[in-house]
């Protein structure tokens, strides 16, 4: 199955707590399965963000878009994978949202905040706890980056700080099942990063940790990561919620 799912539409957004209930029930059990209907379509998965979450480095080193227009839904992120990126262009979203029955497009209005990308594959690379053969969908836990390389970043610094160091890192870090690197298609962020864990506290147990051992690549990562404008909430720690974790 290597290789057969470069392509991902990702959507985060927000639910009042009015009909939350509801919502997730049909999307759950109607909308997804539908959806995975669509040809090229081979997994789909729903996550919630978790909140008060550590992550790496200096607690102020991220930055974030400041631009009112980008939508600052990230409590809730849908995902489908696709044999490529072009799947979600024929049909693209917006015109499968205008074939839905009124019902179905009542529902999706539930949607506060909501902001997607489409995107391509780059790179993956797989972590210790990846299972054989790879299993086409997400792990339980995930964390998921959608950003922009920001005034004065150097692309190519970008790249090389994922082909030498993050990537390559994240295959012997314990809990780590999956890391996928996407450049964008459509969609505010150019540039995603997915990393897959076993849980969520599986990646805190050792990601949060894991470049103490390295100074001189901690200093690389912090010099890398100040220079990035995230979208809203990103990087977002989520556990899924469909299909449920067993």
């Amino acid at each position: 199955m290597e290789g057969t799912d470069r392509g991902i539409w990702m959507t985060w957004y927000n639910l009042p707590e009015q009909g939350r209930d509801a919502y997730l029930q049909w999307l759950h059990g109607h909308y997804i399965p539908n959806m995975l209907q669509q040809p090229g379509y081979l997994w789909g998965a729903h996550y919630a963000s978790e909140t008060n979450v550590k992550m790496t480095g200096a607690p102020n080193r991220l930055g974030h878009v400041s631009d009112p227009s980008i939508p600052i839904g990230d409590r809730y992120i849908l995902l489908f994978g696709a044999k490529d990126a072009h799947v979600f262009a024929n049909p693209t979203p917006a015109q499968i949202r205008a074939r839905l029955s009124d019902a179905d497009k009542k529902m999706l209005a539930m949607r506060v905040g909501e902001r997607s990308n489409i995107a391509t594959e780059e790179a993956r690379i797989y972590g210790p706890d990846a299972k054989s053969p790879p299993e086409l969908g997400l792990a339980p836990g995930i964390q998921l980056g959608s950003f922009n390389a920001g005034a004065g970043q150097d692309e190519d610094e970008l790249a090389a700080w994922y082909a030498q160091w993050r990537m390559p890192s994240m295959q012997k870090l314990p809990g780590c099942v999956r890391v996928r690197k996407y450049a964008s298609v459509s969609g505010w962020a150019k540039h995603m990063i997915l990393y897959e864990f076993t849980s969520t506290r599986a990646r805190d147990g050792s990601f949060v940790e894991h470049e103490k051992a390295n100074p001189k690549m901690e200093q690389w990562t912090d010099d890398v990561v100040r220079k990035l404008v995230h979208a809203p909430g990103s990087p977002n720690l989520a556990q899924r919620i469909w299909p449920a974790v067993n």
